[in-house]
């Protein structure tokens, strides 16, 4: 079942959701806005002609931080990794689902592929997936509203939540985006 806000705010006083930082004029009717951080993973196209999803590149992707007050700006077709300014942090019985802000998808900005579902037992900042559908380029600012969040409740808790060691979770506590280690599932 979908959380409302009462809801969330409820799960949010027992310890089920924890965000932080928490703005209490972030809850909308049915989840929670996120905001942008300042950190970005750039694909490192001097240096690769392709990508191989069977090896570990270490120089794929680049880091840049973008400064308080200054744009990022993502041109059409482009894709970069973002992250949240939130660190969220899930209970064993509570799932997540990170959408983009509709204003912002009307501009043609994704804020993710393929990876919006958040597990039960996630902890850490979320990577975002950005790309610019547009045909002209997109500034993106650090602590602007970039995504929402929508809960919701297990039908029992897992028993092995997000982050347990039999699953081998790449990303648990993530501070920053991370680049993919998909290769990783080619060495087990």
């Amino acid at each position: 079942m979908l959380l409302s806000d009462k809801s969330i705010r409820e799960a949010i006083a027992k310890g089920k959701i924890a965000v932080k930082p928490f703005f209490e004029d972030c809850i909308q009717p049915s989840s929670i806005d996120v905001h942008l951080d300042n950190k970005f993973l750039l694909f490192n196209r001097a240096k690769h002609g392709v990508i191989d999803v069977k090896q570990k590149q270490e120089d794929l992707m680049t880091p840049v931080e973008i400064k308080d007050d200054e744009p990022f700006i993502l041109h059409p077709g482009e894709f970069v990794l973002g992250s949240t300014l939130e660190s969220i942090k899930l209970a064993n019985d509570v799932a997540g689902r990170i959408e983009g802000k509709s204003s912002l998808g009307r501009l043609g900005l994704l804020i993710h592929s393929t990876a919006g579902y958040i597990d039960p037992g996630w902890e850490g900042n979320l990577t975002l997936e950005l790309s610019n559908v547009s045909p002209l380029p997109i500034t993106l600012y650090f602590k602007m509203k970039i995504g929402q969040i929508s809960f919701t409740t297990m039908s029992t808790p897992v028993e092995r939540p997000y982050g347990s060691k039999e699953l081998g979770s790449h990303y648990q506590g993530q501070k920053v985006p991370i680049a993919s280690k998909f290769y990783e599932n080619f060495s087990e």
